[in-house]
C-alpha cells in the first residue's frame, strides 16, 4: 500500500503523554501541496510538520500548519521536528529551513526514551499592541502589571501579565472576541498569551482561536518573547534562565526553559529548550487520497 505515514511526538514534556502533541511527515514531497492543510486539520494537533529534503545550508525543510493555516515558524514544531531529524541520522546538531530562515537546534539523548532540545530562535520585532483594553477585556483581566506587547518571530505573540499564577488558571476569555481581534493584527497567526509569576519560575496560557487553537499545550514560539519581555521590564535578568510551566489547564503540562542575553546592547542569542518523546505513529492511505482528491 502507498501511504504517507507520520510520527507523533510529545514536546516540552517531562513525560510521555503530555506536553505538546505534534505530527512529523519525515518524507512529505509527494503528498499535494492541496492535501497539506486537509491532513493538517484532519489530525487536529495544534501543528503539523512536513519535512523534505534540505539545502546546502539546512538538513531539512519544514512547513507548519495548525489545523486553519500555514504559518512560517513555531517552536514546539521546530523542536520536534529535528529531535525526528537526529533520531534518523543520529546528528547532534540539525539545521531546519524554515519561513524565517535556518533554525538550528542542538538535540542530545536522554534516560528512558527523552530527547532533549536546544533551538537558536529568531529575533522578534517588538510593537506596543492596538487595542490594548479590548485584549485585556477579551481574556478576562482587568489590568496588566506590565505594558501589552507584541512580539513577532514568524508568529505574532501579545503579551499580558498578571499578579499570581492562580490568577492566569482561572482564566475563562472570550473565544469568539479574541478571534476577532486577531483579524485586526497584520500576521499569519496571533497568540495572546498571559503569564504570572517570579524569578525563574513562570506559568503561562495561550490562546490561538484564529488559527484553529484555542488553547495550546506549550507554545515554543511563545518562550523566547516571553523572557524577552521580561527582562526588557527588568523582572528578570539578562541571560537568566527561566522554567516556563502551561497546559495544567489541557491536562497536558508543559514545561518550557528559555533565556536571552544582551551584548553590546543587542538582544541574542535568544534559546528555548525541553524534552520530547516518540510515542507512536500513524498513516494515510496515499492512492485513496489522491483518487478522491481528484474525483
Amino acid at each position: 500500500m502507498d501511504r504517507w505515514s507520520y510520527r507523533i511526538l510529545d514536546v516540552f514534556s517531562n513525560r510521555p503523554l503530555a506536553g505538546n502533541q505534534l505530527a512529523v511527515f519525515e518524507d512529505a514531497g509527494d503528498i499535494p501541496e492541496h492535501l497539506l492543510q486537509v491532513l493538517a486539520r484532519e489530525i487536529g494537533f495544534s501543528e503539523t510538520v512536513y519535512l523534505t529534503a534540505g539545502s546546502d545550508d539546512s538538513d531539512a525543510a519544514m512547513r507548519i500548519f495548525t489545523p486553519a493555516s500555514e504559518v512560517p515558524f513555531a517552536g514546539h514544531p521546530a523542536l520536534g521536528a529535528a529531535i525526528t531529524c537526529a533520531s534518523r541520522t543520529g546528528r547532534t546538531q540539525i539545521r531546519l529551513q524554515t519561513g524565517r530562515g535556518v533554525i538550528v537546534v542542538f538535540v542530545e539523548q536522554g534516560s528512558g526514551g527523552a530527547f532533549r532540545g536546544s533551538m537558536h530562535q529568531p529575533i522578534p520585532t517588538v510593537a506596543t499592541a492596538p487595542n490594548a483594553e479590548a485584549i485585556l477585556a477579551a481574556i478576562g483581566a482587568p489590568r496588566s502589571e506590565l505594558p501589552v506587547m507584541i512580539y513577532n518571530n514568524g508568529v505574532s505573540h501579545v503579551f499580558v501579565v498578571l499578579n499570581t499564577p492562580e490568577q492566569v488558571a482561572a482564566l475563562r476569555p472570550d473565544l469568539q472576541a479574541l478571534t476577532s481581534l486577531a483579524g485586526t493584527l497584520d500576521a499569519a497567526l496571533v497568540g495572546f498569551n498571559v503569564a504570572a509569576g517570579s524569578g525563574d519560575c513562570w506559568k503561562t496560557r495561550m490562546f490561538a482561536p484564529a488559527a484553529g487553537v484555542p488553547e495550546d499545550a506549550a507554545t515554543g514560539s511563545a518562550a523566547g518573547p516571553l523572557a524577552l519581555h521580561l527582562a526588557r521590564h527588568g523582572l528578570i535578568d539578562w541571560g537568566q534562565e527561566i522554567t516556563i510551566k502551561q497546559g495544567a489547564e489541557l491536562g497536558r503540562p508543559s514545561e518550557l526553559l528559555a533565556s536571552v542575553a544582551l551584548t553590546e546592547n543587542r538582544v541574542g542569542p535568544i534559546i528555548v529548550s525541553g524534552q520530547a518523546h516518540m510515542v507512536g505513529g500513524g498513516w494515510f492511505d496515499a492512492s485513496l487520497l489522491r483518487a478522491s482528491a481528484t474525483a
